[in-house]
């Protein structure tokens, strides 16, 4: 079974066009994609949770 492709902040950040300060502000409010924190201290988080969190922006949007 293939691993789920896991993606660094940054790249999330460059898809959402946003800022880091927005995007924790928005994660405070608990209104952000899930984040998988590493033991490293680096966090990533799923393709899937950032699709899945994009389709239910766009249902809640509508």
């Amino acid at each position: 079974m293939a691993r789920p492709q896991m993606l660094k902040l940054p790249e999330v950040l460059a898809e959402l066009d946003m800022s880091r300060a927005a995007f924790y502000r928005m994660r405070a409010r608990g209104k952000a994609p899930k984040l998988i924190k590493l033991p490293n201290g680096q966090v990533r988080v799923r393709r899937a949770d950032l699709d899945a969190w994009w389709a239910d922006c766009e249902v809640s949007a509508a």
